[in-house]
């Protein structure tokens, strides 16, 4: 049996604000690094042990990782940090209060942008692009990889390759693997393990720092799914 542990970065300071987030490289709020360190305590009292562990570039996540190693007693997992698992991009929404938006385009709009699978959220402009270019975080990125949007189709299609490239073959070899990531890049793995539709995917919430465990067979079907 193979074991797969996703775990959504706890509450951010934009989570709080209730802000979009994005590519934006927001904190963790107090109430987020606690999340953390209780999922990592989690998975101790579940004799869990992991071989590899992977993440996002954006801090929120990192941090998650560390805690949730940290508190299982488990700091010496190797890890790997990518912009494939990043979170989706909001594109012009990010850094929006999601109220305020809501009450500017109409809550059915605001939905659509954020859980409609093939729906992008408005662009981000040449002025916010550069911008985001150049912050440090992106600088050994290709330009052409850093988005101006996306939707969860273009997320799934960020995330899959490394999911086949470097987290199935762990799996495949029998390893315990963890993913400390985002909303909807783990939304996307969801997707693609439980075989969930476009339509149904709209429906998908995974609460922050709570670890959900995916147990899989030989071929990585899903056996069984629960959280901690």
């Amino acid at each position: 049996m193979k074991k797969l542990v996703l775990v959504r970065h706890g509450q951010s300071e934009w989570n709080l604000a209730n802000k979009f987030t994005g590519w934006v490289d927001v904190d963790l709020s107090e109430k987020g690094e606690e999340e953390a360190k209780e999922a990592g305590r989690k998975i101790k009292e579940a004799k869990i042990k992991f071989d590899h562990a992977h993440t996002s570039i954006l801090k929120r996540a990192i941090k998650t990782c560390n805690y949730a190693l940290e508190y299982s007693d488990q700091m010496y997992v190797p890890v790997e940090k990518t912009y494939r698992l990043n979170e989706r991009h909001y594109g012009a929404l990010q850094g929006l209060n999601k109220k305020e938006t809501a009450e500017k385009y109409g809550d059915e709009q605001v939905h659509i942008w954020r859980r409609s699978y093939d729906t992008l959220p408005p662009l981000l402009d040449d002025e916010g692009l550069k911008a985001q270019n150049d912050l440090d975080i992106f600088k050994n990125l290709p330009i052409d990889v850093i988005p101006r949007a996306e939707n969860l189709k273009v997320t799934l299609d960020r995330v899959l390759p490394y999911y086949f490239d470097q987290i199935a073959p762990e799996l495949l070899r029998g390893e315990t693997v963890l993913v400390a990531a985002h909303g909807n890049s783990l939304r996307a793995l969801a997707k693609h393990l439980e075989g969930i539709s476009d339509e149904d995917i709209m429906d998908l919430e995974i609460p922050t720092g709570q670890p959900l465990v995916y147990e899989l067979d030989d071929n990585l079907k899903v056996l069984k799914k629960y959280y901690l």
